[in-house]
């Protein structure tokens, strides 16, 4: 008689510590109770969506680190240039969500999804740091770059909507790698924004010790999400 009234007890505390339905790892049952409550027709929908979305996250990010190689090249720039190398990582973590959601059972291929997604971010990380390093030990110096702070700026207003719109279908199809690509470009966005400031203090006040200091920055957010990214403790 206890043990059926503990039980019930125990089940708020479990959706409490993972509302959002998608645990990547941390309480597989809920997340697959989740699952199950998605009907053929919706989950369809949303995997299409989730396809769509990749496919306007890859488009986008050609472009931008096609721009911002070269501008952070032509600047010696290594935070623009560790940004235009997050573009990169962003098009490798959704292709390997497209790659994922071309099965017919996505959710055998998210843990090699996910760990895609992880060696990405720790290979950003890596090269960033040691780009960084030699700025501030004097081995080059970064100039002013116009356009890495206008693509800086376009990346602010593109990069939530993606980012938001994603999350939602990957936490309500209970896909940790959907989740875990989002936040990819989540921290896009918020890598944006140190770039941009970074950018502008060097372009204003002549501050090139900004620049390696900002890329530091997005070394050690790479890290952290690459670790949570193998994990997969994207979804909690």
């Amino acid at each position: 008689m206890n043990n059926h009234a503990s039980e019930p007890a125990r089940r708020p505390a479990a959706v409490a510590a993972c509302s959002d339905g998608c645990c990547g790892g941390h309480a597989p049952t809920d997340a697959l109770a989740t699952h199950q409550s998605v009907s053929d027709a919706r989950r369809g929908v949303l995997n299409r969506r989730v396809r769509l979305l990749v496919g306007a996250t890859i488009t986008y990010n050609v472009i931008e680190a096609v721009v911002e190689l070269v501008a952070g090249t032509a600047a010696s720039s290594a935070a623009l240039i560790g940004f235009g190398l997050d573009s990169v990582i962003e098009v490798a973590s959704a292709a390997a969500v497209a790659w994922q959601f071309s099965g017919a059972d996505p959710e055998v291929r998210e843990r090699a999804a996910l760990q895609v997604i992880a060696v990405s971010f720790f290979a950003l990380a890596g090269y960033v740091t040691i780009e960084a390093l030699r700025s501030l030990f004097g081995v080059g110096e970064s100039a002013p770059s116009t356009t890495g702070i206008v693509l800086a700026a376009v990346s602010l207003l593109v990069m939530p909507f993606l980012s938001h719109t994603q999350r939602r279908a990957g936490r309500e199809l209970g896909s940790a790698s959907a989740v875990a690509d989002s936040k990819q470009t989540l921290l896009c966005t918020y890598l944006s924004g140190v770039l941009l400031v970074g950018l502008v203090l060097n372009s204003l006040f002549g501050w090139s010790w900004a620049d390696p200091v900002v890329a530091l920055v997005i070394a050690n957010v790479a890290v952290k999400e690459g670790r949570e990214a193998w994990r997969g403790h994207h979804c909690c």
